[in-house]
């Protein structure tokens, strides 16, 4: 493989031909900003809060995308960088609920992370705003676009299994939002709670309703552990208060078929001291269901 000499914040290194300016700083454990980055999955360059400096350049250049080349020199925290990403935070907050206090996502939240990173604050104006409707008709998924910041993580990954592809982009300029199914509500939608989607929002627009309001999140001891419900083995995290696991949430897919409602109601029923009950969808509601239905054990059963 042909390493190529390129030089960030003032440190000379040899990276691999063909990565990115993001990749090769990584490599030297300089992290650089990103709200709708996602390997292999996002890799749009829109967000532009990924920028950086590159000597020569006549502007600045998204890090998420630009490959590197020999002998680039690149800066990452420049006065010039570091006031784009400011004014970029500034214009998200603008339109963005103001309530980190009782957010869910509050400790884990990639926005709030950057703007404290940055010491960007709300500010009121009378300008437009948006105001949606929370979406809570789907148990498993709890959606507010008031949140969304359109970084377009979890259009992307739903459109990664091409028969599901519920969410999109609908509308256009200010109203600009993530539909699901020509603008359905999740609940009637044809959304599986695979909770792909959730576990790709970088801020509190999308989240697992079954393990929300437990305790803020720097309560909660964590670990991380692979569902055994077949053999893609896709990650899961338990969520533990006071020593007892409170909730279970997806982090990623296996190898294979990526992520799903069984296998995540496997490793509730698994490791939850208290699993809530299982909720499926008939004749277009969600009812209550025996974990051995949901599961599909009552069909093994039955041939016993």
């Amino acid at each position: 493989m042909k390493m190529l000499n390129v030089t960030i914040n003032g440190i000379s290194t040899k990276v691999p031909e063909g990565i990115t300016i993001m990749e090769a700083a990584a490599q030297l454990g300089i992290d650089i900003p990103a709200l709708c980055y996602l390997k292999d999955v996002n890799e749009v360059g829109a967000c532009r809060i990924c920028v950086v400096e590159v000597k020569g350049a006549r502007t600045l250049q998204a890090s998420c995308v630009l490959p590197v080349s020999e002998g680039m020199d690149i800066q990452t925290e420049s006065p010039s960088v570091v006031e784009a990403r400011k004014e970029i935070l500034k214009l998200i907050l603008a339109n963005h609920p103001n309530d980190c206090l009782t957010c869910n996502k509050a400790g884990e939240c990639k926005l709030q992370e950057y703007a404290y990173r940055y010491d960007v604050k709300f500010v009121e104006h009378n300008g437009a705003r948006k105001n949606y409707n929370i979406d809570t008709t789907n148990p498993y998924v709890y959606r507010d676009n008031n949140k969304c910041i359109l970084c377009g993580r979890c259009v992307s990954i739903c459109a990664k299994v091409p028969e599901r592809a519920v969410l999109a982009f609908g509308n256009r300029g200010f109203d600009t939002t993530v539909i699901a199914d020509n603008n359905k509500a999740m609940g009637e939608s044809d959304c599986v709670s695979c909770a792909r989607c959730i576990s790709v929002c970088p801020v509190g627009a999308l989240l697992d309703s079954r393990a929300m309001n437990i305790a803020r999140s720097w309560e909660l001891e964590k670990e991380d552990v692979k569902c055994a419900a077949c053999e893609n083995g896709c990650d899961f995290q338990l969520l533990k208060k006071d020593g007892k696991v409170a909730a279970v949430r997806a982090l990623k897919a296996g190898e294979g078929r990526p992520l799903c409602l069984k296998g995540r109601l496997t490793v509730d029923l698994t490791y939850n001291d208290n699993p809530k009950t299982p909720l499926v969808k008939k004749d277009g509601e969600f009812v209550e269901a025996s974990w051995a239905e949901v599961l599909g054990l009552d069909k093994i059963l039955g041939k016993l």
